[in-house]
């Protein structure tokens, strides 16, 4: 509506509509609405299925996440009657059989549940890499070389064993990364201290959101160093379910830059654009939809750090959940529906001559809480 206004209306008319607006947000009336509407939604909140006629009923806003999950699920478990090749499957099931091999004490059998399936879905990624959508090897090496620890490390059974057999009728991954090293869990050595605490202080107190930049190419290798150190983050169950869409174009990134709200003033000087974009498409159930959100954060928050090693600077634009937002984006970036922006980072050489903010951040006291109080189940 807003775009439909500006097209149509001289700038100060639509100048005009917005005062008249923000004045109206302090009047009575506005009051009693936003009052009525606070009760309803208070009364919808009481009764569960209440609450689903309402967001069924009166309000739109998790249409598009709900589409995102459902495709999303029926493509995970499309892949696994057509061909049983999903590599997220494999990803989630590999680091499982880790966690068993490091469990203390562990257990003689272990994994009997899920290992054919893991066996099996290794077995067919491996014959034919390029079902998996893995651009390297490196991943299949990880799952052979914990495979292969598992079934030396479990004991016997008729499971167990059947699936060795099988296991042991699969070839090696023909490349990847050449050395040695065995991808499996290891002993962490406690005296190694890469990075000393005032060190990593330090470079949060320098990371600030940078939203003027130098106009100079920000160099393809220093992204890669920095999306290196992001692919390192936290994931649940070692899916990864995100990608970087990077854009440094300059005929592309302004239109790229527009798409999120936050940039107005700005967007105009950004080298490079990153989308930061979940997939949904990782998981077989509906339990899992928060963790492309999660996951990508973590990773988003690595790649900000290791950009101010590299001397770039970044800032992260919000990304409200719009649904006129979010059909611009699908479209602009080409999007399939199991795929959501979960925000966008605009990245760059800070200009030496701007300036950035504070940003004074909460007090300790108020953003943590010992041993609060727990109701005992």
């Amino acid at each position: 509506m807003n775009s439909i206004v500006k097209k149509f209306l001289p700038a100060h008319q639509v100048d005009r509509l917005r005062d008249a607006r923000l004045f109206f947000r302090e009047s009575g009336a506005s009051r009693m609405w936003t009052s009525a509407q606070t009760t309803g939604m208070k009364v919808a909140s009481q009764v569960k299925p209440l609450a689903s006629a309402y967001y069924a009923l009166l309000s739109g806003k998790f249409k598009r996440e709900e589409r995102a999950v459902l495709l999303g699920r029926a493509k995970y478990h499309e892949e696994l009657q057509d061909n049983d090749a999903n590599i997220f499957l494999m990803r989630r099931n590999v680091h499982r059989l880790e966690k068993g091999l490091l469990m203390k004490p562990r257990r003689p059998v272990f994994a009997k549940d899920y290992i054919l399936e893991t066996v099996n879905v290794y077995r067919k990624i491996v014959a034919e890499p390029v079902r998996s959508e893995e651009s390297s090897l490196d991943s299949l090496r990880w799952g052979y070389d914990v495979l292969s620890e598992y079934f030396d490390k479990v004991g016997s059974d008729p499971v167990v064993d059947h699936a060795r057999e099988v296991f042991q009728k699969c070839p090696p991954p023909e490349c990847g990364t050449p050395d040695a090293k065995k991808r499996v869990p290891y002993l962490r050595m406690l005296e190694e201290q890469p990075v000393t605490y005032e060190q990593l202080e330090q470079l949060a107190i320098r990371r600030r959101s940078v939203r003027f930049f130098d106009q100079k190419p920000v160099p393809r290798e220093l992204l890669d160093k920095a999306f290196t150190l992001a692919g390192l983050s936290p994931s649940a169950c070692n899916r990864q379910p995100f990608r970087f869409l990077v854009y440094d174009d300059p005929e592309i990134t302004e239109t790229v830059a527009s798409l999120p709200g936050g940039t107005i003033g700005f967007k105009h000087n950004i080298p490079v654009v990153v989308v930061i974009l979940g997939t949904w498409d990782a998981f077989y159930s509906e339990k899992d939809r928060h963790v492309p959100y999660i996951d990508g954060s973590l990773a988003a928050m690595s790649f900000s750090y290791a950009l101010e090693t590299l001397g770039l600077g970044a800032c992260i634009f919000n990304w409200p959940d719009i649904e006129s937002h979010e059909r611009r984006a699908e479209k602009v970036l080409g999007l399939k529906g199991f795929e959501r922006p979960i925000f966008f980072m605009g990245v760059g050489y800070p200009d030496p001559e701007a300036m950035v903010a504070y940003s004074q951040k909460r007090p300790l006291d108020v953003m943590r809480e010992y041993n609060s109080p727990i109701n005992p189940a």
